[in-house]
């Protein structure tokens, strides 16, 4: 921590922090002791007893991102310590962890990172408005007038900033809207996935932590949803604990805050991340002894649970009929007067974006597979499909591509019921739903390729080949369409209880409550590890609304409304045996049905780690918006060294990048590619670039600077029109590309051939991941103790091209006018 830091948090706040923060734990693992042992017997209850719900018809992969990465590219990042921006290389693994290195070279040499970033909790903003918004209401104290200069200055008009309510702040930009829009998407992939970092496959450890934070929350009289219940269990205490904390925090050191508006704004936030980490560190010593305790106490306990099962239902039952008598009169009531009548517009609103969204996932899926087909039918049959399926494999977890599905959960509004059901915001359901998806598109995508896989076997021609995708592709969409329906409905009757209960208890609280106590005695000693009276009492209120909810989704699926099944409706079978294909070993695609066999001894280690989306790295380290560097370079010397500056990278990458926030603008209207214009039918479908541009020599580097400035003179609407478009090269329609077609190149002139298209990246194998990823526990700005090499496989080069273009060792293509980062 800085001095200034230091001055706000000396010793005796932060003894206070450390005693706030321990008051809290003390009293939460109370609560995560009790709930481990119902969530115990909960779930031996339900190992013996099965009952399941309908079995799925889609096969489901446990690790569908194994060894995968899902993009890589340059950003400018904002560094705060010294004010500067600064080019990074940034990856984000399997595990959505975003991981930014100093640059390409780094990456590449298996140098530790520079952060390693969970986003869980982050808001992804474009836009400085909206940050300083953000910034300004959690500000103590009067809020700044609007006006006041920001907080920080972007050098292009396309930022990406992500938000923490208690955490540090991160600050990126790139260079122009698409890849913005990129970028974005990837971001909030990123954080949905942390968000939900509580691992859904733990059938004790999981409910016992949900339903401890609840039952610590209405002991506070916090009912209803929690926006800050994400991330994984340190990090979601630790947002328990800042709750607290900040409130107080504000009226402590808020008055104290000298300066002006955007000094106290970044001078709270460095203070509110620096008590997150106090708070973080205490807690993960804390709350791993508390996990390690009770798991030395499960053998035990399930023991006894086994042995007495039969005996602790029967004291149960008891107690639930003696609470039911005492508390069902009053929950009916409440639930006619002020639940039933708005049960159906509630689903209603639920419905309709979310089955929206499950209609896009089966369009996009039929989409990608029909392209595929055709590509099969018009190009190559049998030598291209390995390469199709591996892309299709990994489609569920494209960011781009699934973006129109995710999009149609922002439709979601519950205004008017937030106030009088306490929902704080929409936010937990579309994220649940988005993540359902997501699931929902991985597995028709596993199961289409493992059926598609089976009937391989039988050496089929083009013709049959195609025949039998078709026929495939009908069998996976019933098998969604009823997987659909049942996830869906599901998903329904949890958001409306998650609405309801909260209220319920609320309501009751001032009449039962205080009663629940003398419940207590009807429990046997040897018992009350497994029974509590307030859980059981949450069960009866449950079941008094539960029948209204459930008879609710009954009408919308005898309806049809939205394409959902009744619950009548069974779907037999018709591959009994397609269960026991997905036991099997993952289908290696490129491996196994890869038309050229790489002959590279280390192909079986770059196969082991591809990427979701295609990018094309730099070579040797070298950072892009650095075209035409000494040119710039010399405009930056004039304007000294007043204002907030670029800085530039350490000279073993590549020349300096431009060293002020004007050079950047500067370098914008100057760098640009010479390609040929794209009809304007195609232009929405063009490539996403992060303008990146190696330059091979000398003299190419100049006839690059001289171009730009060239097309600068004429104008900007020049400029404009040769940014809008790109190179390419003939190619078919390929399912794992945005654009669908690409248009023959003309070189500019002969010492330039055209830029690398899209189709001429498809053969690219990937990348190998044998460095640092980042653990989902991780957090904030942490760097690992381990980093390993990476490698990409070679892209294939674009026909025609073959003369003007080098492949460095890092399977890298470049060429003189530059290179394009694309999906």
């Amino acid at each position: 921590m800085g001095d200034v830091i230091s001055t706000h948090l000396d010793e005796s706040r932060r003894h206070y922090i450390s005693e706030k923060t321990g008051k809290v734990l003390g009293e939460f693992c109370q609560f995560y002791e009790e709930q481990y042992g119902v969530a115990l017997f909960n779930s031996v209850r339900y190992e013996i007893e099965g009952n399941g719900g309908p079995q799925s018809q889609l096969l489901h992969r446990k690790v569908p991102l194994e060894d995968r990465v899902i993009i890589s590219g340059n950003l400018f990042q904002y560094v705060e310590e010294n004010k500067k921006w600064r080019n990074r290389f940034s990856v984000v693994p399997h595990n959505y962890g975003l991981v930014l290195y100093e640059n390409k070279l780094a990456y590449d040499r298996g140098i530790q990172p520079r952060i390693v970033l969970n986003s869980a909790g982050y808001k992804i903003l474009t836009s400085l408005d909206q940050y300083l918004d953000l910034v300004n209401s959690s500000l103590p104290g009067t809020a700044p007038k609007s006006g006041n200069a920001p907080i920080l200055k972007c050098p292009t008009q396309f930022p990406l900033i992500l938000w923490h309510p208690y955490s540090r702040h991160y600050y990126f930009c790139v260079m122009t809207g698409k890849e913005q829009d990129k970028w974005r998407a990837v971001f909030q992939d990123c954080v949905r996935h942390c968000n939900n970092g509580i691992p859904e496959d733990s059938k004790v450890e999981a409910p016992a932590f949900t339903d401890a934070v609840r039952m610590y929350r209405q002991s506070k009289e916090q009912y209803g949803t929690w926006d800050m219940l994400c991330g994984n269990e340190v990090q979601v205490l630790s947002n328990l604990v800042m709750e607290e904390l900040v409130p107080e925090l504000k009226n402590m050191i808020g008055p104290k805050l000298k300066g002006k508006a955007q000094e106290r704004q970044r001078l709270w936030i460095q203070i509110s991340d620096a008590v997150y980490r106090l708070a973080y560190d205490q807690i993960k010593a804390h709350y791993d002894a508390v996990v390690t305790k009770c798991e030395l106490e499960r053998p035990r306990m399930e023991s006894t649970i086994r042995t007495d099962m039969d005996q602790i239902i029967t004291a149960k039952e008891h107690l639930a009929s003696k609470i039911r008598a005492f508390v069902l009169p009053k929950a009916e009531i409440c639930v006619r007067n002020h639940v039933q009548p708005y049960i159906p517009s509630i689903l209603e609103a639920l419905m309709i974006p979310t089955s929206q969204g499950f209609a896009e996932v089966r369009e996009v899926f039929f989409k990608e597979v029909t392209d595929m087909n055709m590509n099969v039918i018009n190009e190559s049959g049998m030598e291209k499909l390995g390469e199709y399926m591996e892309k299709l494999s990994q489609l569920a977890f494209h960011p781009v591509k699934m973006q129109s599905c995710y999009e149609k959960m922002d439709q979601l509004k519950l205004e008017g019921l937030q106030q009088r059901f306490d929902v704080s915001s929409a936010s937990v359901f579309k994220q649940r739903a988005q993540i359902l998806m997501r699931q929902q598109m991985d597995d028709a995508v596993h199961t289409f390729g493992t059926l598609l896989h089976q009937e391989l076997a039988k050496m089929l021609g083009k013709e049959e080949l195609c025949k039998s995708i078709q026929r495939i592709l009908e069998r996976v969409l019933k098998k969604y369409d009823y997987d659909s329906s049942t996830v869906r409905k599901k998903f329904f009757r949890e958001a409306l209880l998650q609405i309801t209960i909260p209220f319920l208890l609320k309501k009751l609280a001032p009449t039962c409550k205080g009663e629940l106590p003398k419940f207590q005695e009807l429990i046997f000693e040897d018992f009350d590890n497994f029974i509590l009276v307030e859980n059981t009492y949450e069960e009866v209120v449950l079941q008094s609304v539960m029948k209204d909810i459930m008879q609710a989704v009954k009408e919308a699926a005898v309806q049809r409304k939205h394409n959902l099944y009744r619950d009548s409706m069974v779907m037999h079978n018709s591959d009994p045996n397609l269960h026991l294909l997905g036991e099997g070993m993952p289908i290696d695609w490129g491996e196994e049905f890869g038309s050229q066999p790489d002959s590279d001894p280390s192909a079986e280690k770059r196969r082991r780690a591809r990427q979701v989306v295609s990018v094309i790295h730099d070579d040797e380290g070298a950072l892009p918006y650095e075209a035409g560097a000494e040119v710039l370079m010399h405009q930056v010397s004039q304007e000294g060294p007043g204002s907030e500056e670029l800085e530039a990278c350490p000279a073993l990458a590549s020349p300096g990048s431009p060293d002020s926030v004007q050079g950047i603008r500067g370098m914008l209207v100057k760098e640009f590619c010479v390609e040929t214009p794209v009809p304007a039918r195609e232009e929405a479908k063009e490539p996403l670039t992060n303008g990146t541009i190696v330059q091979q020599s000398g003299s190419s580097e100049e006839r690059g600077v001289e171009g730009a400035a060239q097309k600068a003179e004429e104008g900007p609407g020049s400029l404009e029109h040769s940014a809008q478009h790109d190179a390419g090269s003939p190619g078919p329609v390929n399912p794992g590309v945005e654009e669908q077609e690409a248009k023959p190149a003309v070189p500019a002139s002969p010492a330039k051939p055209p830029a690398l298209t899209a189709a001429s990246l498809l053969a690219e194998g990937g990348v190998e991941v044998n460095r640092h990823e980042p653990n989902d526990k991780e957090t904030g700005e942490e760097v690992s103790t381990q980093a390993h090499a990476e490698k990409v496989e070679p892209a294939q080069p674009a026909t025609g091209n073959s003369a003007g273009t080098t492949e460095n060792s890092a399977g890298t293509t470049e060429n003189s006018e530059g290179v394009q980062t694309q999906f």
